[in-house]
């Protein structure tokens, strides 16, 4: 399986812009992506970055893997509420990304709060994009059976 994703970057790096495209999905169709989108959070105007698209990619695919391993274990959740917040921090003369905190509420009928954990952190170890991210992961959750 392979997923494609498109940037084009036009102008300098600091007041240029560029444009993601996902062909296939057309979830993004030029959508905007700057320095100042970026770094500066920029209002008013539309567009994403990086690292956003980290989270939502981390939050999803750890979401996604939660659901997998509690139908496994003979579960279904009512509700999977997942968050990614990524950390970008400066490094040396550029800037690593350093920490994904996820943070769960999950609604689960009739599982024990020992169970949840186990499941929980093995799709937090497990999922694809946290076995692609070079960074520290944290989970805190709150679970309502």
């Amino acid at each position: 399986m392979k997923r494609t994703a498109q940037a084009v970057w036009k102008g300098s790096g600091f007041e240029g812009s560029g444009t993601l495209n996902t062909p296939k999905s057309g979830v993004f169709d030029n959508q905007p992506y700057s320095v100042k989108l970026r770094f500066e959070n920029e209002d008013g105007k539309l567009g994403t970055n990086p690292e956003e698209l980290i989270a939502a990619a981390h939050a999803g695919c750890y979401a996604m893997a939660l659901s997998v391993g509690l139908q496994k274990a003979g579960y279904t959740a009512d509700t999977l509420d997942a968050t990614s917040v990524i950390s970008l921090d400066k490094d040396g003369e550029g800037w690593s990304i350093t920490k994904s905190a996820l943070t769960l509420t999950a609604v689960v009928p009739d599982i024990s709060d020992e169970e949840f954990e186990k499941i929980a952190n093995g799709a937090k170890a497990g999922c694809p994009v946290s076995k692609v991210l070079n960074c520290e992961i944290t989970l805190e959750y709150t679970l309502n059976t």
